[in-house]
């Protein structure tokens, strides 16, 4: 498209303006993203709001939990990859995952999400996956003391899961709802973890803080954090050679 205006910067800008907008993949209000170096090249990692995440490593995208109820949607690429944790409408949106299947996409899920999106192959903790050199390994995620009423936890153990996926030699721990779990502590090796800090449904900050100094990632990213006060992990963890990265993932 030509622009024609008697004033060249403006035609610059304009033209500027128009090449921006068509950038594939980007909103208007584009969300932060951090890189992470691998063998397998630079993976971004875009924080789009709340439990959803977007991962891109040489083209290849991968969405984590997609819900517009956690952030914009507009202008997202299509998914390659779709891992849901479990069916909690903050964590699994089947219209919005219409939109972004393609053909090809692949979606795991836990069992009782593909009573809401058919296609999806469900994935149980200790399950593994390879996808495009992305090992994707299934993990537990489940509440230890917090019930929505007695007996009844909010994440009942064996339903939910968390994810791991090694990208070029790194490792990156997505923790869906959970608490400090035996299993989370046990994790070694981890490079980067996503861990949830709201109440009543998955943990405090000092529940967060005893997870992260057991299994001891290089760089801590809590999400799904609701109006819990950030800076009480970042006090917690401070000296304990975690990175703590604050993002918008309230």
């Amino acid at each position: 498209m030509k622009i024609y205006s008697s004033n060249r910067q403006k035609n610059v800008f304009l033209t500027l303006i128009f090449a921006t907008m068509a950038l594939p993949g980007f909103s208007q209000d584009v969300p932060e993203y951090d890189k992470i170096s691998t063998t397998a090249g630079a993976v971004e990692m875009h924080f789009i709001g709340h439990g959803s995440l977007m991962f891109k490593v040489d083209g290849y995208v991968i969405y984590i939990d997609p819900a517009r109820s956690s952030g914009n949607f507009d202008f997202v690429p299509k998914a390659d990859l779709i891992l849901v944790t479990h069916e909690h409408g903050d964590h699994l949106d089947p219209v919005l995952i219409d939109t972004l299947r393609k053909p090809g996409t692949l979606l795991f899920c836990n069992e009782k999400s593909t009573e809401k999106v058919t296609w999806g192959m469900v994935m149980k903790a200790g399950d593994r996956q390879e996808i495009n050199n992305i090992v994707i390994e299934a993990v537990p995620a489940y509440n230890l003391i917090h019930e929505s009423s007695p007996g009844h936890p909010y994440h009942p153990k064996g339903e939910g899961i968390g994810y791991i996926l090694t990208i070029g030699g790194k490792k990156f721990y997505i923790a869906g709802d959970t608490e400090n779990t035996p299993e989370m502590k046990a994790l070694r090796n981890i490079d980067v973890a996503f861990l949830p800090m709201n109440l009543p449904y998955t943990m405090t900050p000092a529940m967060v803080a005893d997870a992260a100094l057991a299994f001891k990632p290089k760089i801590l990213y809590p999400y799904h954090f609701g109006n819990t006060d950030t800076n009480e992990i970042v006090g917690l963890l401070k000296d304990s050679g975690i990175e703590v990265r604050i993002r918008n993932l309230k």
